[in-house]
């Protein structure tokens, strides 16, 4: 007859406890008691007294509390189970103590270093000198804050940086009274000291609180819980209200403003906390003298490059300009000639502040021309990478403005961005710069060795010496990607192309090198014009100095032979606040661009290099030497290229032009210096198209 007990969850999961148990005494041939196995309580418990024998216990009645166990000898064990409050013995999660959560401890203030970092990130402190003796060393640091030079000593370095540090922030960080400082800092100091002073008549424990504070001090410190939080204690009660929204899905773009004392200050921001943020940290330069940075009409345009990185705000206010303009050609981004990977535009700025910028251009595309659709008439684009693209919108512009300074239109000649020079030819205005802004890192060897984006702290390259560094790239054609320069490629020829040979096209960062060294106008305008360099390179994504730095301008340092007009450009870099978000799906097949005085965008067919009913671009090859002919034809222009009656071909103009030419060969031959392979050429073929006034 069968039985069938109904068996407790809590008495299965007892029972699967011992299993161990019991097959570990059925291996060696002892029997165990069935009747205590439903009250066995774990096999580290029966474990401990496995090998007890002969141990004599008191007769007592057994209680469901105690286990008995027979080994198959005439002693037993009576054992009584642990109290179940502990959970000594026990697997089970009944047993188990509850861990405690650990009470956070009180926020600790940011010291004098940490502060300047984040109001001056990136900064480079240098070791001046060591002296002392051996026990007691005495370090001196240095570091370059706005164009100024603060040093700093201590027994360690770690003290003499934080000395400079404290130096430095004492240089911009000012108030105009002591209560002022007093909110701000969270410090009892002297009222009679004198916050706006160039002198440093204040006492050293404002700064040196920042590392140790004592236990009844405010930890409020400046930066510490963010500018909002500061201006709510100078001014409380404020309220921030929503102005706009823009920008693509994956990359939005909130404007917040807040009115104090009457004025209105707006920040913008990839979200609406940080725009908070930025409307508030306006608000304490304009009104309370605290300069952890500058708005962007406020903001001077450094005339010079040098090694230095853009102003953020510099950089944030070009990126966010391009990308509206971009917003406006495709109606909010819902065009379908809106899906793009790569973005990319040029800025003009002809004054001191960034608030009387222009758009001069915007552009996409990833992708190069096939090769059986090369055009030896120059009616097709060869590379319609968005940089490249927007480069050769800029030379549109160019011609455009020699047009209006040669026109007989008094309003048309004053709007020109040039003036003529002593010598002859053109150059341009003072205070005229150009500013490029691509989304993301230009493919080759900007790209290659930062895939993912950096943190201040990661901007140095951690293997420079790696062969791979520097070296020219190609881009794969119809598609993205690029591969170093093999010697053997160097030279294509239009039938190897035709019959199949790949296209191969320097990368982005190789043709921004040679935009350094060169200029951006191009050999044919070079007859007219002195050479134009970019101020400044912003990239939306992906940005790293080291890596970037290299590509356009650092691995040809050392580049010699250089004629008089032209030297290495080293345009200032910068990223911006809000790293571009990657863009999802494949990559379009078609490029777009636009330039001022255009009335929409123009659709390129990336493949084909025109667009798609077949009818050549507006910034091919052809049409832009169609133009440079017709300035050509002006008696005034005729003189300054110094060449005989127009009967050359593209090529033969191009290379009339002989210091352009002498530059471009010191170029290539620093490449082949520093062992950064051969510059590889397009067939020769499609240069040879000649065309008449």
């Amino acid at each position: 007859m069968l039985v069938i007990h109904r068996v407790s969850l809590a008495e299965i999961q007892r029972r699967v406890t011992c299993l161990p148990y019991l097959l570990s005494h059925k291996k060696s041939g002892m029997t165990v008691d069935l009747a205590s196995f439903p009250v066995l309580t774990c096999y580290t418990e029966v474990k401990e007294n496995r090998n007890v024998e002969n141990v004599s216990l008191k007769e007592s009645s057994q209680t469901p509390g105690e286990t008995q166990i027979s080994n198959g000898s005439n002693s037993s064990i009576n054992r009584k189970r642990p109290l179940e409050e502990g959970s000594n013995g026990h697997s089970h999660p009944k047993f188990r103590a509850k861990k405690r959560k650990k009470t956070p401890g009180p926020i600790l203030p940011k010291n004098a270093l940490m502060q300047l970092n984040e109001i001056k990130p990136g900064l480079q402190y240098k070791l001046l000198s060591q002296s002392g003796p051996v026990h007691a060393p005495v370090f001196l640091m240095a570091v370059e804050v706005n164009g100024q030079t603060f040093e700093g000593s201590g027994p360690t370095k770690k003290k003499a940086k934080l000395h400079v540090a404290e130096k430095a922030l004492r240089s911009f960080v000012q108030f105009p009274n002591a209560s002022e400082a007093h909110l701000a800092m969270g410090r009892m100091l002297n009222v009679n000291t004198d916050f706006t002073s160039d002198h440093s008549d204040f006492p050293d424990t404002l700064f040196n609180g920042f590392e140790n504070q004592e236990a009844g001090d405010d930890p409020y410190l400046l930066g510490s819980n963010g500018n909002v939080m500061i201006l709510n204690e100078l001014r409380p009660g404020l309220k921030y209200e929503f102005v706009s929204e823009s920008g693509e899905s994956h990359a939005k773009n909130f404007i917040m403003a807040v009115i104090v004392d009457g004025q209105t200050f707006e920040g913008s921001g990839r979200n609406k906390k940080l725009s908070k943020a930025r409307a508030a940290q306006a608000a304490l330069q304009t009104l309370f003298n605290m300069q952890l940075d500058s708005t962007p009409s406020r903001q001077p345009i450094p005339s010079e490059g040098l090694q230095l990185h853009l102003p953020q705000v510099l950089a944030d206010a070009v990126a966010r300009l391009v990308v509206d303009k971009f917003s406006d050609l495709t109606d909010n981004f819902t065009s379908p000639h809106a899906r793009r990977k790569v973005l990319a535009g040029v800025v003009m700025t002809a004054g001191s502040d960034v608030k009387d910028a222009q758009v001069i251009c915007v552009s996409t595309g990833t992708k190069c021309i096939n090769g059986e659709y090369m055009s030896d008439r120059g009616l097709a684009l060869n590379d319609c990478h968005a940089e490249i693209v927007a480069r050769r919108s800029l030379v549109r512009f160019i011609y455009t403005q020699l047009e209006h300074h040669l026109s007989n239109k008094i309003e048309d000649h004053n709007k020109s961005i040039f003036v003529e020079q002593a010598g002859g030819g053109f150059q341009l205005k003072d205070n005229v710069q150009f500013h490029l802004y691509i989304s993301t890192s230009p493919c080759g060897d900007a790209r290659i060795f930062s895939p993912h984006e950096a943190a201040v702290e990661d901007q140095g390259d951690k293997h420079p010496n790696r062969k791979a560094r520097g070296q020219l790239r190609t881009k794969i054609e119809s598609g993205e990607g690029t591969i170093p320069v093999r010697s053997s490629s160097t030279i294509q020829t239009w039938d190897g192309v035709l019959q199949g040979e790949r296209l191969l096209t320097m990368s982005c960062s190789d043709k921004i090198a040679r935009w350094n060294v060169l200029g951006i106008q191009g050999a044919l305008l070079s007859h007219f014009v002195e050479p134009i360099y970019f101020s400044s390179i912003i990239l939306g994504s992906l940005y790293h100095a080291d890596h970037l730095s290299r590509a356009v301008y650092q691995r040809i340092i050392e580049i010699e032979d250089l004629p008089n007009i032209y030297t290495l450009n080293r345009p200032l870099l910068s990223g911006i606040s809000n790293a571009e978000s990657r863009q999802p799906g494949k990559a379009p097949n078609f490029s777009v661009n636009w330039a001022v005085g255009d009335t929409a965008l123009e659709v390129i067919n990336t493949m084909t290099g025109k667009d798609d009913m077949g009818r050549p671009s507006r910034l091919c090859k052809h049409i832009l030497y169609s133009r440079w002919l017709r300035l050509y034809g002006k008696d005034s222009l005729a003189q300054i290229a110094r060449m005989g009656l127009p009967c050359f071909s593209y090529h033969e103009t191009k290379q009339a032009a002989n210091e352009y030419q002498d530059a471009k060969q010191a170029l290539i031959k620093e490449f082949q210096k520093s062992g950064l392979g051969m510059w590889v050429k397009k067939p020769i073929e499609q240069d040879h198209f000649t065309l008449s006034i």
